[in-house]
């Protein structure tokens, strides 16, 4: 929706998606039963002030299972100050919340229409902690330069993660712990290069989460730290009929100062997925992607980790096979059905799984989405 000559724009967009699980819980109680708990419900505005100032903003409602409650809050809001703006680039900064720069698909990934399938591979955009690589309070530098040769984009940000989150907590340590978690400024890094009109992408991401656990009254755990630094390779070619997309993920973890009753150490963990989609028709598309996540490179099958601690080694990594398709009813109603078949539950989160002893290692996975959006 256009207003002001077009200087001011709303759009919005919801969607629900039913999920259905055999063994284990994705999104609420899915165990052999239907769950509606994951909806998607956002309003976007931006307003250009002048011709290098303007304002953008998102309300958000995300609701996921045990891992977020639905609750509405600023999923973006901020200004964009563009300096230097030429026919062969542009320069500029933002300023206040600001969606991180992760890989392909961050920026875009709660707007189902911009997804590729109905989630987006665990491997790399985990949801059980997507609120703390989603947004960030601070601000990013980019830079946009276009040539004959190609269009280069850079970003650099430096902001606060969302860590007053449960999710965001009982990701990292667990269900039921008192304390609350704080995190340093956390940088981050893109850049990324296009080829022939968009046929070809190849990028670059880098950030750090320096993550510090408070315990609270009575707490078992003492003052830990958590240290996450994931190195993102990005590259898609575009054809006309068709696509291929593939990340890979060097992501190392470092656990420490928890005392003796949590698992402490370093891992090098690693992730990537291979990605095709195809235009059927003009309003069907077929994806088929196959998804992989390890915690610990040097332990891929968890067994190290199951005799230090007990647990059931695939915990610790995630195999998933996904095959998916999407039919544009109209150009703002879309239906997509999604299956997945997943050897290991490294990405399920625990407020839906809270018993470790009921986790299966293969699973599968049945998703149907509606969307809308204006």
């Amino acid at each position: 929706m256009d207003l002001l000559g077009g200087d001011f724009q709303l759009h919005g967009f919801a969607s629900l998606t039913l999920v259905n699980t055999t063994d284990n819980n994705f999104f609420g109680r899915s165990d052999d039963r239907v769950s509606r708990d994951f909806t998607e419900v956002g309003a976007n505005a931006s307003w250009r002030l002048t011709s290098d100032v303007q304002l953008a903003a998102e309300l958000l409602s995300h609701r996921a299972g045990g891992t977020d409650d639905g609750g509405v809050r600023l999923d973006y809001g901020l200004i964009d100050w563009t300096p230097l703006s030429r026919e062969d680039g542009r320069a500029g900064i933002r300023l206040g919340r600001i969606k991180t720069a992760y890989g392909l698909y961050n920026k875009t990934r709660d707007v189902p229409f911009t997804r590729p399938s109905i989630i987006l591979p665990q491997s790399i955009y985990f949801e059980r902690t997507r609120n703390l690589t989603v947004s960030a309070d601070g601000g990013e530098i980019y830079a946009e330069r276009y040539g004959d040769a190609g269009s280069l984009f850079a970003s650099f940000a430096y902001g606060q993660p969302q860590t007053d989150t449960d999710a965001a907590k009982v990701a990292l340590v667990g269900l039921q712990r008192p304390g609350s978690l704080d995190s340093s400024l956390a940088p981050d890094f893109q850049v990324f290069y296009e080829g022939s009109g968009g046929m070809y992408r190849l990028g670059l991401t880098a950030t750090r989460l320096d993550l510090r656990y408070k315990p609270g009254f009575g707490d078992r755990l003492l003052a830990g730290r958590f240290k996450l630094t994931p190195l993102i390779l990005s590259a898609q070619f575009n054809a006309e009929n068709w696509s291929l997309t593939s990340e890979y993920a060097f992501r190392r973890t470092s656990v420490s100062d928890f005392g003796r009753f949590f698992y402490n150490g370093t891992a090098d963990g690693r992730s990537y997925y291979l990605q095709g989609s195809y235009r059927l028709a003009p309003r069907w598309e077929a994806l088929l992607r196959y998804d992989a996540y390890y915690a610990d490179n040097q332990d891929r099958d968890g067994k190290g980790f199951a005799a230090a601690t007990g647990m059931p080694g695939f915990t610790r990594f995630a195999k998933d096979w996904t095959a998916g398709l999407r039919f544009d009813v109209t150009p703002q109603f879309m239906l997509r059905a999604e299956v997945h078949r997943v050897d290991g539950t490294g990405f399920l989160a625990v407020q839906d799984n809270p018993s470790v002893q009921a986790l299966r290692r293969y699973w599968d996975n049945f998703m149907l989405q509606a969307s809308f959006r204006f």
